[in-house]
């Protein structure tokens, strides 16, 4: 609104409009959380699946809202997370959110499909992949797994029958990228299944680097990474039958390569009535390290320098720390239900919660690591619009100082 005071034959229009007058809405801080995840597009997701078919008014959604609430907050418990999220009623309404009630969260908990959450961790990669096509250079993708042993009661009933040889419970393999630790592909499975077996169904990409352990020794998939055009970094097991070709010249710039050495695969009957397709050359190179046994690589990539290969593969050190930081900072080593169900659903929910922080920081220019604004976000306060009473009260002064100004034009 613009008014035009007049006296003495000149007029000075002044702007009426102002938020500190007339306050607009603003988001909380969780709310910009889950800006990348509009509710419309989650709801897509629960009908596609008939999610919410007999939800009596606790819909998937108040469960992620809840669940993600719970990490972001360090709830340790239903009783805290139900009275964390409802002291903040006041910021339920813009979100589509309601108060929580522990008995039908743990309800909800035990038989909801956590397909519902896969997806949506899904949807929340591609997104972080797109930007990634932008930003990145070298496309390079680690590959690994992490085990969540789960033991005690209520796990005994169904967690022992999933077991390996070192843990009982669930494993998270994942596939993600390094250039700025976002986990792009994920797949949960009994601990006893094979990092290989699983590692094998994730998609290759021509053109990128995947780096992985010993443990994803297979030479059927290596085949395959070379016929999608991939390069691939790991290392060869010790009973590898390997043939040599050719020695390469060492480089006295990087003393740490012992040798680097093409290769070719002589078995081509590995055993369990396998056949081995790979029959191109390999690179073997041989790395020093301190106070240990030399690291024996193996890699398609035939031209790269092999100091290069060495530091692709000291790479995948950062998908370890990826689980980690998930394992200390957010809520995945101890769950709030104890079926197998509800720790699916609750590792599912840390890997949203983690892509959906992922988000915001990108949005924000990414000036800050992910730990600092998880912490500020704890410590700011959830469910806190950005605007401070302070900043109001600044706009509210200066308006008044506003019209101050005007009414010395009219009366003076």
């Amino acid at each position: 609104m613009v008014a035009a005071l007049s006296f003495s034959g000149k007029t000075r229009s002044v702007n009426l409009k102002n938020e500190a007058l007339q306050p607009m809405f603003r988001i909380n801080r969780f709310q910009a959380i889950f800006r990348p995840l509009p509710q419309q597009s989650f709801e897509r997701i629960v009908t596609e699946h008939g999610a919410d078919k007999h939800s009596k008014g606790f819909s998937c959604w108040h469960q992620l809202l809840a669940l993600v609430y719970a990490q972001l907050s360090n709830a340790s418990s239903l009783r805290t997370l139900e009275a964390g999220f409802n002291s903040n009623v006041n910021g339920h309404y813009h979100l589509g959110a309601r108060a929580v009630r522990r008995s039908t969260l743990a309800e909800a908990l035990g038989k909801r499909n956590p397909e519902v959450f896969a997806q949506t961790a899904r949807v929340l990669m591609a997104q972080a992949k797109r930007s990634l096509r932008r930003d990145a250079g070298e496309l390079l993708y680690l590959l690994d797994s992490t085990g969540f042993n789960l033991q005690g009661q209520g796990f005994d009933s169904w967690a022992p029958a999933l077991r390996s040889s070192r843990i009982q419970g669930l494993k998270l393999h994942l596939l993600m990228s390094n250039t700025d630790s976002v986990p792009l592909v994920h797949s949960i499975t009994p601990a006893k299944v094979n990092d290989v077996n699983e590692g094998v169904k994730f998609p290759l990409e021509p053109g990128a680097v995947y780096v992985f352990d010993k443990g994803y020794c297979d030479y059927s998939w290596w085949h395959r990474m070379q016929e999608a055009g991939s390069l691939f970094v790991t290392r060869f097991k010790r009973n590898a039958a390997l043939a040599l070709e050719q020695t390469l010249p060492p480089d006295p710039q990087t003393p740490h390569i012992l040798a680097d050495e093409w290769v070719r695969l002589s078995n081509r009957k590995p055993g369990g009535g396998r056949q081995n397709p790979y029959r191109r050359a390999l690179r073997r190179i041989t790395v020093a390290r301190e106070d240990k046994a030399p690291l024996i690589l193996a890699t398609n990539d035939m031209h790269s320098p092999a100091a290069l290969i060495a530091q692709r593969h000291q790479e995948r050190w950062g998908i370890e720390l990826f689980f980690k930081w998930i394992k200390q900072h957010l809520r995945i080593k101890s769950f709030l239900g104890r079926s197998e169900t509800a720790v699916r659903t609750q590792i599912l929910t840390a890997l949203i919660t983690y892509l959906l922080l992922h988000l915001l920081n990108q949005a924000q220019g990414g000036k800050q690591s992910l730990w600092m604004l998880l912490a500020q976000l704890r410590m700011g306060g959830l469910f806190v619009r950005p605007e401070t009473d302070i900043s109001y009260y600044r706009r509210r002064r200066q308006q008044e100082q506003d019209f101050a100004s005007v009414q010395g034009v009219l009366f003076g």
